[in-house]
């Protein structure tokens, strides 16, 4: 063999994992936007149930065909605190048997009639070419994105013929191939292990480095028990995504990548441990390799790892699956929660409770949550105004701090979800979801502005309070009967912005009407104690300001229901 053909064959391989990873990249996106409602629906069926858990945590892999975005997923929900460890720990347990469709995918695209091994792959390249026109003539949203995952689907069989050729150069030259399937000194198997530790550590992807180690061994390059170990170092090595994503994230979290470490090594250490005794007991070489040779035909060579792939991740899966909570309260007893803390840390510090910069790798998901910290932000909202309007009837001021740590949190969700939204935006989402965004900036400054309103309704009882004064009884159970209007009112701007509930929303006007008009006579009858000499001028002006106050509270809360108008259909 030639310099000029090395190089050549060397580009080649180069050209063929790019324009895979491409393809992953890709499919991945398209998937997520295609199926976006379906893999929200699945991380909305969390249980206690370990299997169902490592079921989700499957199916929700095969969609976004990556077991790193599902890790960091669960991730992202253990730090913003909405899903359990135990449940989460399952997910990512169930994650390493999803990652196996890809490799599944890889051994499709080399079935052939004997004469071209990767006929298949050649047919189904064809796939990008379609999508490709689907995707340039398409008026609709959704059939643009089909487009995009056919195109990615035939890239993804282009990239694997390219790299096939390549390494059909190579084992058309009987020294590279000796060389390299003569690989067999002892403890071999552990460096092969390292190394598909190290590739996917570099690509930070498995399904990548395991779709490589078939592509070798469908093009004889390797032999299949160096491919079976370059895939267990893939199991091992995908765990670098989750442990990078843990980095600044809460002690959870970091127990989450610390489980998933635990796991995946000790899966693939038991695997070695058996594996190399029973070859040491039957004096018997790479028996692993020849038992999946006698399953799987040499017509379909390919399936040989793409099964031993699936079977080791399903078998060992399935076998750690009840062994979830004591590996998860050994995580805990490795990584404890910190007793005694400091008295900076002592300090309230605003955070966020649904949304997670990890959860970005998954826009669907992340739309999910963007709505949820919103709803969560209208709940402090209204915890506010209920605490304003307790404070100034009662100028008891026991939960002033309680009040101004609640302030403070809604100025940082204010902030942090336009910040979030802003970077959302920017990923690939439908234009129902992009509608969505548009209107979330307007809700979120109104459940803001509630803040400052309720904010108003407290400086007003400080200044009762130093002035020695207070309001009527009357007065006193004119703004309780207030309160509990636009209590009724918040129950169906909620009911109505997180169902769509048109239903809701009409009701929800009635209300905000009866809100104006019992201002309105708040305000007359305030005008008669003056009269009458009941209340004074200066308590009298608190009064009605507190009246316009909370008739602004509704009027926000009223705008944050209304724009289901714009986004619900």
């Amino acid at each position: 063999m030639s310099a000029v053909q090395i190089i050549t064959a060397l580009l080649g391989l180069l050209a063929g994992i790019g324009v895979f990873l491409v393809a992953i990249k890709l499919i991945s996106n398209n998937l997520e936007s295609v199926g976006g409602n379906r893999l929200k629906a699945l991380f909305a069926k969390t249980s206690k149930s370990n299997l169902l858990g490592v079921g989700i945590g499957t199916a929700a892999t095969a969609l976004v065909q990556s077991s790193g975005a599902t890790s960091v997923m669960a991730i992202g929900f253990v730090n913003a605190g909405v899903m359990a460890l135990t449940q989460a720990a399952a997910i990512v347990l169930g994650s390493n048997l999803g990652t196996t469709i890809t490799g599944q995918i890889v051994a499709i695209g080399f079935l052939g009639d004997g004469a071209s091994m990767i006929s298949a792959s050649v047919i189904l390249a064809a796939l990008a070419g379609i999508g490709a026109f689907i995707t340039y003539f398409a008026k609709t949203g959704k059939a643009k994105r089909i487009g995009g995952l056919l195109s990615g689907f035939g890239l993804l069989f282009l990239g694997l013929t390219t790299m096939s050729s390549s390494m059909k150069v190579f084992t058309e030259t009987d020294s590279i191939k000796n060389f390299i399937q003569s690989i067999n000194f002892t403890g071999y198997e552990l460096v092969l292990t390292l190394v598909g530790i190290v590739l996917t550590a570099v690509m930070q992807s498995s399904s990548v480095t395991s779709s490589i180690a078939i592509t070798m061994y469908a093009s004889g390059l390797i032999t299949l028990d160096q491919g079976i170990y370059l895939i267990l170092g893939s199991n091992v090595g995908a765990v670098v995504v989750a442990l990078l994503a843990t980095l600044g994230a809460n002690v959870n979290s970091k127990r989450l990548a610390l489980f998933h470490l635990i796991t995946n090594v000790l899966r693939v250490v038991l695997f070695l441990a058996i594996a190399m005794t029973v070859a040491g007991i039957s004096r018997q070489e790479h028996t692993i390799g020849v038992l999946f040779e006698k399953m799987f035909p040499e017509d379909i060579r390919a399936f040989r790892l793409s099964m031993f792939h699936t079977i080791f991740n399903a078998v060992t899966v399935l076998m750690l699956t009840p062994l979830i909570k004591p590996f998860v309260k050994l995580t805990e007893k490795m990584l404890p929660e910190r007793i005694h803390k400091t008295e900076e840390e002592k300090k309230f510090v605003p955070r966020l409770f649904y949304i997670d910069e990890h959860l970005l790798k998954t826009p669907p998901i992340a739309m999910q949550q963007t709505k949820s910290e919103i709803v969560n932000m209208a709940e402090i909202a209204m915890h506010n105004f209920n605490l304003s309007c307790d404070i100034v009837c009662t100028l008891d001021f026991a939960d002033e701090e309680q009040f101004r740590h609640n302030e403070e949190q809604l100025n940082f969700l204010n902030r942090e979800i336009v910040r979030f939204i802003v970077k959302l935006s920017a990923k690939p989402l439908t234009g129902h979801d992009h509608l969505y965004l548009s209107t979330a900036f307007h809700t979120i400054t109104d459940l803001e502005r509630i803040g400052d309103y309720s904010e108003n309704i407290v400086e007003y009882a400080e200044k009762l309070r130093d002035a020695n004064e207070r309001f009527s009884d009357t007065a006193v159970k004119e703004i309780r009967n207030l309160q509990q209007a636009i209590d009724d009112l918040f129950q169906k701007v909620m009911k109505a912005y997180v169902s769509k509930d048109f239903l809701a929303l009409s009701e929800a006007d009635k209300i905000e009407d009866q809100i104006d008009d019992l201002t309105d006579q708040m305000s007359e009858n305030h005008i008669k104690r003056l009269g009458d000499g009941t209340c004074s001028p200066d308590v009298g002006a608190h009064f009605l300001s507190l009246c316009s106050n909370a008739e602004r509270v509704a009027d926000h809360f009223i705008n944050v229901a209304k724009t289901i108008r714009d986004f619900a259909h």
